[in-house]
């Protein structure tokens, strides 16, 4: 790839980042001859072509969006162009990481110094919403820091364009869990107050080094986010009572975003500018006349996260969060929100994102075939009827023939593929883990376990024991409920049974097969299971 001319211009120089949806590489325009960003998205490789649309449906609108803000802090689209059936996005370049990455490198970041950044994320999301977009994703991860001091936001993947139809499915959650507003976990429609709550959350991080409302799962974190109130921050000084108004429950009740910005003006350690002009400093948090808009006048990158901030130093992980991955916690997540549908919880656009926690999104079904178990001749691809799927996630696995898949990616590592024959009634589902939670599986399985048996209605742990999968050590977890109608994501009520195999390669990558269905069919499910299970392979 490196090397490679796009749309006759633009030639890939180096790789400076990658994620769950794509890669950034520094390229050169051989017109202009400037130094460029180039977002590439790699995510649309791997997902189902109803998915691939609202991908790439999803990346236009990002630079239709950033097209529409005409402000320093925010980031500069040069071209979309497409190549390998897939839209790419030219960007300016900017050398600096993001304030994600600050804060896992200082521990934390200076309240003046927060405030001078939030002040410009301010100055940028009013810019935004004259110009009718919603950010909807404002996050540590997408507030970039240059060399220079400047402050870009970036990250407009998620965008709500005033007037654009709207690209999301019905009952979908996009952006960070962390940092959605409690009106959007409710399932309300965003508005600009929503945007301010996020960057409320987004400056308690700075200052404080952790999340106001995150917890060691994506269903606690969204609880919290609508019921609990944030733990006294001690290390916010003036800044305190700017986050206290910003992330209030009632949107009604936040300040506007001109009060927001004299508020943050005066906690930066000076006067709100009252011209809000567009050009920006280097060393203090108020606007100067911009004077030019050539090549090296702002040089930006918009990377949006999960795609990472553009940096040529490695960017440090993120802090591990416990990700949930079976059919089960759908439901429980579905419950605690209040939705009557599927929820999907983007972490790449948080999305969002984001990694997912939502059930399968096959967009067809098909006949179900039965598996009777058959090991004549020891065919590991299983009996007539069965094929091997080379999955491009890093996995093979024999299934019966017509089975749709479904793929989900999380940021930090964790990767999940459903086959459904339909519509997710029965399901299978591969989680590949390159960035483990917890030391074993066997320990992450009892962790899922306590998180739900007190959420899922007649709850009942039938098995959870260590045991060698080829080898390495692992652990089988299988377990019944009664999934509720008004809670089950595609309204399949009624008891169900599940089993779960996960174990930890000898590289350190976390594998979990899970299969469920409803408990009348366990029997031919269970004999199905062992089959798949037996035609595991990685890579």
């Amino acid at each position: 790839m490196q090397g490679l001319l796009l749309a006759g211009r633009y030639r890939l120089v180096e790789s400076i980042g990658s994620g769950g949806m794509g890669r950034v590489w520094r390229a050169h325009d051989e017109v202009l001859h400037r130094a460029v960003a180039v977002k590439e998205l790699t995510a649309a490789l791997y997902v189902t072509e109803s998915d691939r649309a609202v991908l790439l449906a999803r990346t236009h609108a990002e630079a239709r969006a950033a097209a529409r803000i005409n402000h320093s802090a925010v980031v500069t689209v040069h071209d979309v162009l497409d190549h390998d059936s897939r839209p790419w996005i030219v960007m300016e370049l900017v050398e600096g990481n993001s304030l994600a990455d600050a804060v896992n490198e200082q521990g934390r970041i200076e309240s003046a110094e927060a405030a001078r950044i939030g002040l410009w994320v301010l100055r940028a999301l009013r810019a935004a919403h004259e110009a009718g977009v919603l950010h909807r994703d404002v996050k540590p991860g997408n507030v970039l820091l240059s060399s220079d001091r400047r402050v870009l936001l970036t990250d407009f993947g998620i965008a709500q364009v005033e007037g654009d139809t709207t690209i999301t499915r019905t009952g979908e959650i996009v952006g960070s869990v962390d940092y959605l507003a409690p009106e959007r976990v409710r399932g309300h429609d965003p508005g600009p107050a929503s945007d301010l709550w996020a960057l409320g959350a987004t400056l308690y991080t700075a200052v404080e080094g952790r999340s106001p409302f995150r917890r060691t799962s994506p269903i606690g974190t969204m609880q919290a986010v609508v019921e609990e109130e944030p733990a006294e921050p001690v290390n916010a000084g003036a800044l305190g009572p700017v986050l206290a108004a910003l992330l209030r429950k009632d949107p009604a009740d936040r300040p506007s975003a001109a009060q927001a910005e004299q508020m943050l003006a005066e906690a930066a350690g000076g006067p709100p500018d009252t011209t809000r002009s567009h050009g920006q400093t280097g060393q203090t948090g108020y606007d100067t006349t911009r004077t030019g808009t050539g090549s090296g006048t702002r040089a930006q990158t918009a990377p949006a996260t999960p795609f990472p901030a553009v940096t040529n130093e490695t960017v440090p992980a993120p802090p591990k969060r416990h990700r949930l991955r079976t059919v089960a916690l759908v439901v429980a997540l579905a419950a605690i929100v209040g939705g009557g549908g599927a929820v999907a919880v983007q972490h790449f656009g948080k999305g969002g994102p984001g990694g997912s926690a939502s059930g399968p999104s096959a967009p067809g079904a098909s006949t179900r075939t039965s598996a009777t178990p058959s090991d004549k001749g020891g065919q590991a691809d299983g009996p007539t009827g069965w094929e091997r799927r080379h999955d491009p996630v890093g996995f093979s696995v024999s299934l019966p023939k017509g089975w749709q898949r479904s793929v989900s990616i999380d940021e930090d590592g964790l990767r999940q593929v459903d086959y459904t024959p339909d519509k997710g009634k029965h399901l299978v589902r591969v989680a590949v883990d390159t960035a483990p939670d917890f030391s074993t599986s066997y320990d992450h399985m009892k962790y899922l376990d306590r998180r739900i048996s007190g959420r899922l209605q007649n709850y009942e742990q039938l098995r959870l024991k260590e045991e060698l999968f080829r080898d390495q050590p692992g652990v089988r977890w299988e377990y019944t409920w009664n999934a509720l109608a008004k809670d089950a994501p595609h309204h399949f009520p009624g008891p169900y049974h599940a089993i779960d195999v996960g174990y930890m390669a000898s590289d350190g990558i976390e594998y979990a097969i899970y299969e469920a269905s409803p408990a009348d069919d366990w029997d031919t499910t269970k004999k199905e299971f062992d089959r798949i299970l037996r035609s595991f392979q990685e890579g």
